[in-house]
């Protein structure tokens, strides 16, 4: 007997069209096979047209949804349908009578074939045949040669994750690749069977002028692809990619792989991202002889602040990963990865807040917290209110922004005390602050505050923006 076949025909606003798709359809030679139809919030006559076609011909079925795209139409299609194998049609499209007999004797008798095609007619707009190139896994890694219309398993759209739903304006290239990935190649049989539809409101024209984005969204979803068959990403000169990645080179240590995901939650010099509790920072682009020097000389902000990190256990976010890309060793890229903080709170929410609740203490804590990273030898030069996390009480606190953190076996307490310059709050808690530091390590009290107070930073007190006198 054989395998049962669901044709899936994604609606939209296709009324003038959809009576040819259908009926090249049922016009098939293979039994058996049903009509999956989807409208997604047509505004013409397209659901009248499907249901009139499910009154006359039993093997077609319709579901009607609010409009959320062809990939949201395609998935809930193939969900409903019963089909071992699955071959979408778009509502404007036709197919040849014996395609699906052709392509699922094919299918059936190699397990190694994942996906079956054919040549292809355009018709509409333009009238000639689709010169699609011969396959390979490095092809389909920088431009897409497999139509949207053509054979596949049903347990291979389940294990692959279905067409993205996420408007990237390839989704049939990005689900051949996220196909491919499974193993296996496609297989184009050597007749025109399909015929594709040219027209303004056609995928392949709507695409056009969306290069950058649709890059961007294949490197996001099929890192490891791309890896494997180009050497690292695709480029936005797609046919350069393979030559541009000779000379690309990739650092990354920690096991972390949502680098461009989550939330973003800071974006203007530097980037970060909350994803399910990590937070990525990703460095802005450093200029050309900056990243000479990052990427021959010394070592990135994501490193040293990975590393960093490592150093201070216990005084900072638990650190996850980093990650460096360079080209011809030149710095390029760069990320920093650690856990989100369970500290709510920055430095500045103390500031103009005197009512601030628990403030005194979580002042303490804070003028103690500084003692302690002076006794480590530890002195942050960035020491400022975005960089100093508490939570409730202030008993928790870290600091962030690691790279720029200088170790020493001694630091001298005037230059110790430099670290209060940028915390840019009044002198009544500069005073409590200094107290707590200078009994914590035992210091004249008078001393520290007093220099804690003279020597604000004073770039603050010329610009006129210093709070030392609230």
């Amino acid at each position: 007997m054989n395998p049962f076949v669901s044709v899936i025909v994604p609606i939209y606003n296709a009324a003038p069209f959809l009576k040819e798709t259908l009926d090249s359809i049922i016009a098939s030679t293979y039994r058996p096979i049903e009509i999956v139809m989807v409208d997604d919030g047509s505004k013409d006559d397209s659901l009248n047209i499907a249901q009139d076609y499910c009154t006359n011909h039993p093997e077609c079925t319709v579901i009607a949804q609010a409009n959320q795209g062809v990939s949201a139409a395609r998935n809930k299609a193939i969900r409903n349908a019963k089909g071992t194998y699955i071959l979408p049609v778009d509502a404007d499209d036709k197919i040849a009578d014996t395609f699906i007999q052709k392509a699922v004797k094919v299918i059936e008798n190699n397990d190694g074939i994942r996906v079956v095609g054919c040549r292809c007619w355009m018709f509409g707009a333009e009238n000639k045949e689709w010169k699609l190139p011969e396959f390979s896994h490095a092809l389909l890694a920088r431009k897409n040669m497999i139509p949207a219309t053509a054979l596949y398993r049903k347990a291979d759209w389940e294990r692959c994750g279905g067409y993205c739903e996420e408007e990237i304006y390839r989704e049939d290239w990005d689900f051949w690749l996220s196909m491919m990935e499974l193993g296996g190649t496609f297989y184009k049989l050597d007749e025109i069977l399909f015929y594709y539809r040219i027209s303004a409101k056609s995928r392949r024209s709507l695409a056009k002028g969306k290069k950058k984005r649709i890059v961007d969204a294949i490197n996001h979803r099929h890192p490891a692809y791309m890896q494997k068959y180009l050497g690292g990403p695709l480029h936005y000169h797609r046919s350069w990619s393979r030559f541009i990645n000779f000379f690309r080179s990739e650092t990354i240590l920690g096991n972390y792989v949502n680098w461009d995901e989550g939330e973003i939650i800071y974006a203007k010099r530097n980037i970060l991202r909350n994803s399910n509790g990590f937070i990525s920072k990703q460095f802005t682009t450093p200029s050309w002889w900056r990243g000479i020097i990052y990427g021959w000389f010394c070592k990135s902000k994501a490193q040293r602040s990975y590393e960093y990190a490592k150093r201070i256990a216990g005084l900072t976010p638990t650190p996850v990963a980093y990650r460096e890309i360079r080209y011809i060793g030149i710095l390029r890229q760069s990320w920093y990865v650690c856990k989100q903080s369970e500290c709510k709170y920055t430095f500045n929410n103390l500031i103009h807040n005197k009512s601030f609740p628990n403030r005194t203490q979580i002042l303490k804590e804070i003028g103690c917290f500084s003692a302690e990273l002076y006794k480590r030898g530890i002195f942050h030069q960035d020491y400022s209110g975005g960089n100093i996390l508490f939570n409730e009480d202030g008993s928790k606190i870290e600091i962030i922004d690691l790279n720029r953190i200088i170790f020493y076996r001694y630091i001298p307490i005037k230059k110790g005390l430099k670290m209060f310059e940028r915390l840019n709050i009044d002198k009544d808690a500069l005073s409590i602050m200094g107290t707590a530091f200078a009994q914590e390590l035992e210091l004249d009290t008078e001393f520290v505050i007093n220099y804690i107070i003279t020597h604000r930073w004073r770039k603050h007190i010329k610009q006129g923006i210093t709070n030392l006198y609230d």
